[in-house]
């Protein structure tokens, strides 16, 4: 990981759903080619905070947003955002497998599809490749027109992060995307973010710490304040926060004395 080169810069952000204060001055970088875990106790605004970076939040009536995100020196909350090309560049899996009722082959490239490839030549290249690089390839070459949902749900998580590469964004969000798994299951999707930082930058929201531990080159913790609003308490290198993190809280949420 190389600090000098920052992907994403969050500047002063704060965050209402109406009048609820969800998320207060946020600020923080995201290097590239990293992986970055957003840890801390349920409600504390882990998931908001990481729907910032899709604008997914946008979605949510009410919600209201200051300051700053920049993904490559560009804030995407500027007016002049084309949120569309924004998803792009930043894909999202969610925590349970939102597989398609329709075959893997299509499940794959329904992206480039939609932002108007049609060649058939084109998109087997596109479906190939992206689930080469999410590690099911040889599973199912010999399936590719069966239901994505007969799939196991190791397989289908592994296939919604292939249909997330087959736009090739620049960033990946995951939330709680091991939550569902089994123990092989989850470590085979951990190995593969450990993999895809090389070319792509990663951020999570998991509250398993070992996960953090294991997968991330930097950890956020966060935490509700007293007046219920979602701080940013603590932000470095995952092995520096683990061995010694700098505020109380951190310590007694890391080693379960809470959350």
């Amino acid at each position: 990981m190389n600090k000098a080169n920052t992907k994403i810069n969050v500047r002063n952000v704060n965050l209402y759903y109406g009048s609820s204060h969800a998320l207060g001055d946020i600020c923080c970088d995201i290097y590239e080619n990293s992986i970055t875990a957003v840890i801390g106790p349920s409600g504390c605004g882990k998931s908001t905070f990481l729907r910032l970076f899709n604008r997914m939040n946008d979605l949510i009536p009410g919600v209201t947003i200051n300051g700053q995100v920049l993904l490559n020196h560009e804030n995407i909350y500027s007016k002049d955002t084309y949120v569309v090309e924004l998803r792009q560049k930043v894909g999202m899996v969610f925590q349970k497998p939102n597989i398609f009722p329709m075959s893997i082959r299509d499940n794959v490239i329904i992206g480039p599809k939609q932002h108007g490839l049609r060649k058939k030549a084109e998109l087997d290249i596109i479906m190939e490749r992206s689930l080469k690089q999410a590690a099911l390839w040889d599973e199912v070459k010999d399936a590719l027109n069966k239901p994505g949902l007969s799939l196991s749900p190791g397989e289908q998580q592994r296939l919604c992060i292939a249909r997330a590469l087959a736009v090739e964004p620049q960033v990946i969000l995951m939330d709680e995307s091991c939550s569902a798994l089994d123990p092989e299951s989850t470590m085979r999707v951990e190995d593969l973010m450990i993999e895809l930082s090389k070319k792509y930058t990663i951020i999570i929201v998991t509250h398993n710490m070992e996960q953090a531990a294991r997968v991330s080159d930097m950890s956020a913790f966060f935490m509700i304040d007293d007046n219920k609003v979602g701080c940013l308490v603590e932000y470095s290198e995952t092995a520096d926060m683990f061995a010694n993190p700098q505020d109380k809280r951190t310590e007694d949420y890391i080693t379960g004395r809470f959350g």
